[in-house]
């Protein structure tokens, strides 16, 4: 089992017809960077479990659903009655989105700790997950525990910046899980958030010899790097139509834990051990996946039936 820790939300997305400057409909999407990482994965045929809390409102209710529907496991989803965390997004020319967040007092800060199942493989945590308290305190009690148990530990922060109040609190807090975490991904946008004015390959070395066994860097139409002991490994982005880059880097995530546990490599050590030819497999899964969500609007990762890798 890989259990996926974090919020879920929903985001509202503007209408593609509306002109330029105008205010126009927002469509309420699902969505929240480790909601999407456990839809991509599940629909990938990996056995996925979501544990967060969901609102008892019409959207927590819509969310459960969707997870069930692809193919996630929902028994560690809380309920309560705060409401659904929510999300403006704004689009630019290129497609790329950002985010004005609703948070205060929703269900997603409020999840509770509890055990994981005992066939827990890897857990994935990040974005406002680690943000958000108490929840992010939760979260970061679960990584802990659950790496001195052996299970493999992926993190993506995917940076909120307007939701950190104190960014070198928050620095200094990520530096402390990196020698628990066996897979770090990050966006170029993230490194240079974490680390500001320094090159983001030097950067995701460095990480790396803190603890994790890869760092993997998005790189939006630079494509995406795996950085580990032995080196780098790069493989372009797919060409594609881009409709939005909601869930891109969420798939991309999705898509590494999915490979990795189709061949047998979902621990530090069997990571560690993956030679240049089977990264560029890795990645070039990863890079398929994210084509195909960047293709359609709002996070609507595929099926494995849809990819041709």
């Amino acid at each position: 089992m890989i259990v996926i820790g974090g919020e879920a939300l929903v985001d509202l997305v503007p209408d593609s017809s509306t002109p330029d400057g105008e205010l126009g409909p927002l469509h309420p999407l699902l969505g929240g960077g480790p909601y999407n990482v456990a839809i991509a994965l599940g629909r990938l045929g990996a056995p996925t479990a979501f544990y967060a809390k969901l609102s008892t409102d019409q959207f927590g209710d819509r969310m459960v659903q969707r997870l069930s529907e692809s193919e996630v496991d929902t028994s560690l989803v809380q309920r309560g009655p705060e409401p659904t965390t929510l999300a403006v997004v704004g689009l630019e020319a290129n497609g790329s989105a950002r985010y004005s967040f609703h948070t205060e007092g929703t269900a997603a800060r409020f999840v509770s700790d509890q055990p994981l199942p005992a066939d827990t493989a890897a857990l994935c945590l990040g974005t406002l997950g680690m943000v958000l308290e108490p929840g992010a305190s939760t979260y970061e009690k679960a990584l802990f525990r659950e790496a001195e148990r052996g299970v493999f530990i992926a993190l993506d922060p995917n940076i909120r910046a307007d939701l950190i109040a104190d960014p070198d609190a928050y620095r200094d807090r990520f530096a402390s899980w990196l020698p628990a975490v066996g897979l770090l991904k990050v966006s170029d946008d993230d490194a240079e958030w974490l680390a500001p004015g320094r090159d983001v390959v030097e950067v995701a070395r460095e990480w790396q010899s803190r603890g994790p066994a890869a760092v993997v860097l998005t790189r939006g139409g630079d494509g995406i790097t795996a950085v580990t002991a032995d080196g780098e490994v790069t493989v372009p982005s797919r060409e594609v139509q881009v409709a939005d880059t909601i869930g891109a880097g969420d798939t991309v995530q999705a898509a590494l834990l999915a490979w990795l546990h189709r061949n047998d490599a979902l621990s530090p050590e069997k990571v560690r051990a993956l030679d240049p030819q089977q990264w560029e497999q890795a990645l070039a899964f990863a890079a398929a996946a994210a084509a195909v969500t960047v293709s359609r609007p709002g996070a609507e990762p595929p099926w494995s039936s849809e990819l041709d890798t």
